[in-house]
């Protein structure tokens, strides 16, 4: 996916060449609110890569990379490199980072308030004929 040049205002959501749109397509993917709500229940401490692979269950090795590459490009996230051999590679959360996490949990709070409610939808939704 290729990145729109960054504009300095307001954008719009409905037009496709927008940032706002392409940011909101980035944070909304599960693997970003993964991610970023475990470096946020470490909010002092960095986390390594092996750790965030740990807890994150299903995420592959490449996938968890790529990602934080993203985060990292996107100012989301830190990476930091202790020099031994293999590297040890940790991550943190940005204050942009934390921001966005504060969102999340609102919109994780959200899902958790309401998932019977769409359970029940979809199976009315299915058992319709």
């Amino acid at each position: 996916m290729t990145t729109p040049d960054v504009e300095l205002e307001r954008g719009d959501l409905f037009d496709p060449n927008c940032s706002t749109r392409w940011l909101v397509d980035r944070i909304g993917s599960k693997w970003v609110s993964m991610i970023v709500k475990v470096l946020a229940e470490e909010p002092s401490v960095e986390v390594r890569f092996a750790a965030l692979r740990r807890r994150t269950p299903g995420i592959s090795q490449k996938m968890l990379s790529q990602t934080l590459r993203t985060l990292e490009r996107d100012g989301l996230v830190t990476r930091r490199v202790e020099p031994t051999v293999p590297p040890r590679v940790h991550y943190a959360l940005t204050p942009l980072g934390h921001s966005l996490e504060a969102r999340l949990a609102v919109l994780r709070d959200w899902a958790e308030e309401h998932m019977r409610a769409v359970g029940d939808a979809r199976a009315a939704y299915d058992a319709a004929p």
